[in-house]
This record gives structure tokens, sequence and C-alpha cells, in this order.
């Protein structure tokens, strides 16, 4: 599955979610504070990290400025906090941070950002990737390596982070939707499995989010 760095001072956190996460087939780096999170950063490379804010002796988001600013921040970030206040977690998420999680962390919540924060990270790989072998246009047709279809360019794109956190939000939530909408052929029952959402919500949330339904099944 995927490489998980997680960074926390407090041994029963990262020992609970580095459970999780080995159940969930990852394979995961453990971290106690921000030295050791810059070493293993620097030896396995992680797919994503899950970041504690308060830490003794440097804190999460200092870390994450540290990296984007010397261009480490490449994988995405959680942040994980059980006292950061909203502008903390709004701070975070413009330095550069994919979502931030409020201790205690409950199994669903983990789960769903972790695999949120890694199908926006294949997505961004794709779009760089097809970026450099085939010059992109409104009609054009990329074939994704996250799955047997064909998607276009308007399912497979990057997220300006540097905009309201409701907005890049819709637009990633956007984007997830029409991903699963197009690998699930259009099944709505499908995508509702997938997705976790009941039919009616999953419905209601298309439609607020302005999601062509046709479309999924034009371009398989």
């Amino acid at each position: 599955m995927a490489n998980i760095l997680v960074v926390d001072d407090e041994l029963g956190i990262r020992d609970l979610l580095s459970e999780i996460l080995y159940d969930e087939g990852h394979q995961v780096e453990l971290a106690e504070n921000a030295a050791q999170a810059r070493e293993s950063r620097q030896n396995s490379r992680p797919d994503l990290v899950l970041l504690d804010i308060w830490m003794p002796d440097t804190d999460g988001v200092s870390l994450l400025k540290e990296w984007a600013a010397t261009g480490l921040l490449n994988m995405p970030v959680i942040m994980m906090s059980g006292h950061a206040t909203i502008d903390t977690a709004v701070d975070a998420v413009k330095i550069g941070a994919q979502a931030f999680l409020e201790k205690p962390i409950t199994l669903q919540k983990l789960l769903k950002a972790v695999e949120q924060g890694l199908a926006r990270d294949q997505v961004k790989q794709t779009v760089m990737a097809s970026q450099i072998q085939t010059p992109l246009n409104a009609m054009s047709m990329i074939a994704t390596p996250l799955s047997d279809v064909s998607v276009t360019p308007d399912v497979l794109q990057s997220f300006d982070l540097d905009r309201p956190l409701r907005e890049a939000r819709d637009a990633f939530e956007k984007a997830y939707f029409e991903f699963h909408l197009v690998h699930e052929g259009g099944s709505m029952t499908r995508v509702a499995e997938k997705t976790g959402l009941e039919r009616t919500h999953l419905y209601r949330k298309l439609k607020q989010l302005g999601v062509d339904l046709s479309r999924s099944k034009r371009i398989l």
C-alpha cells in the first residue's frame, strides 16, 4: 500500500495509529519529534505524513513551513492536534497541509483522511506525468494509472490551496466524486458504497458540487 510517517511525541498515539495503519496494509515509520521526522523524511521518502502540531522541540506547523520552504513538501501532510485553534488549522492548510484531524482521532476519520490524502496525491502525480508526456487541451483524454478507465482533464486536476478553505475542500470533493463516478461507470449505488454515503445524501452532495452525472457514463 503506502509508506506513512507518523510524527507524534506521545507514545500511545504513535502505537495506536501505527497499529491501525498496519492493519490496513500500510508500511509505517514512527518519529517522536521533528528531528526524527526530518531524518525519516530524508531516508524513507514517505507517501503521506501524519504530523502532530504540539511537540516539545519544533512544533508541527514550523516543521511544515520548513519543508515547504526547502521544497520537501512533496507528499500529503495531515496535521493532528487536540488543542489547536481553527486559525492554526487554517494556517497549516495555507502552508500546504491537506487536512486537519482533531484528537481524539476516530478510526473512521483517520482512514478517510488517509485514503483521500493518498488519492489526491496520486491524482496530482498523474497530472504531472501527463503534462510531461501529453499536451493537455479541453478535448484530450488521459489514461490514468489509478484505474483501467480513461478520464478527462476535468477529473484529473491540481488544487490551489491558496484559496478559502471551503473552496479548496469543494474543489477536491468534486474531483473525488467525479473520479469514483467514472471508475464505477456512473453507478450511484456502487459510488455510494465506495464513498460510504447514503444514495440520497450522495445525490444531494453531487448536485451541490455541480457534478455532471451524465459525463461519467459518456467518457467510458
